[in-house]
């Protein structure tokens, strides 16, 4: 079996790496980490989770051959400003995945054929999933935890379907193997934590926060598409239009008001235009 390892721009950037075959759950891993005094800047990665958890506090299953990866960090940034590094590890993780996916970066139209205007075959979905093929391939969990002298510690943490995707899921859910793509989780691991590098940097602590978002909104799925956005039990359908400078979800509504969303659950196409 191989070992995780970091790629080259990780290693000269100075990222550390804990690997496991499994583990309850990278993110508490590192939390607990930080709590012990480390300064963050490593890397938690299994090939399985046993105590998995998504947004809200949802179980993630996380087989084993799949990545379950934490990076914990300390930033110098406003708390505030922290908050969007999960466009951070959203553009990171697709950009990966479309280094390892055959076609990833190549414009496919409404129909499938290939052809301009379309969506490239890794899409990130707000907030915090990657799409391949319009099925949820990988998330993305931030956590954080205040430290004794006022600093914050996040935990960003991403699991990803290499080899199998969960059943019974009320959305389309796929895997690398579904989509014929044979990659360990050491071979995503290693892509990730390069590509992260560079999203990181242009982050550069929140100063280039904008640079960021525009790197994600020309990734994203279902911007001029209808929507739905579930907030604790109240539904709001409308237009997806962007995403602002903020992070937020901008929808403009049935009744033409234009809602800034800061969370909830998205749903695009037949499922968002349905009426129950």
């Amino acid at each position: 079996m191989s070992e995780f390892a970091l790629g080259h721009k990780a290693r000269e950037a100075g990222y550390r790496l804990r690997g496991y075959d499994s583990i309850g759950s990278t993110n508490s891993e590192a939390l607990a980490s930080a709590s012990a005094g480390d300064p963050g800047g490593i890397w938690f990665a299994a090939r399985q989770q046993t105590e998995g958890r998504g947004r809200r506090g949802r179980q993630w299953e996380s087989p084993h051959g799949n990545l379950a990866a934490t990076l914990l960090i300390v930033p110098e940034a406003d708390p505030t400003l922290a908050a969007t590094l999960g466009f951070v590890a959203g553009v990171s993780l697709s950009t990966a995945l479309s280094a390892i996916l055959p076609g990833g970066l190549v414009k496919i139209g409404i129909d499938g054929a290939d052809g301009l205007g379309g969506n490239s075959r890794i899409a990130l979905k707000w907030p915090n999933d990657v799409l391949a093929d319009g099925a949820k391939l990988a998330g993305i969990l931030l956590e954080a935890s205040k430290l004794p002298d006022g600093r914050h510690a996040i935990a960003i943490g991403f699991g990803v379907n290499a080899v199998a995707a969960p059943q019974g899921l009320p959305y389309p859910a796929t895997s690398l193997v579904e989509l014929g793509v044979s990659r360990t989780a050491e071979d995503v691991f290693e892509a990730l934590s390069d590509a992260w590098v560079d999203v990181f940097g242009v982050w550069n602590d929140g100063r280039g926060i904008g640079d960021v978002l525009k790197q994600w909104r020309a990734s994203a799925a279902g911007i001029g598409a209808p929507v739905a956005v579930n907030q604790n039990g109240e539904v709001l359908r409308g237009i997806f239009e962007t995403i602002d400078d903020a992070g937020r979800l901008i929808v403009r509504a049935d009744d033409n008001r234009r809602i800034a969303i800061t969370a909830g659950d998205v749903h695009f196409g037949a499922t968002a235009s349905a009426r129950s």
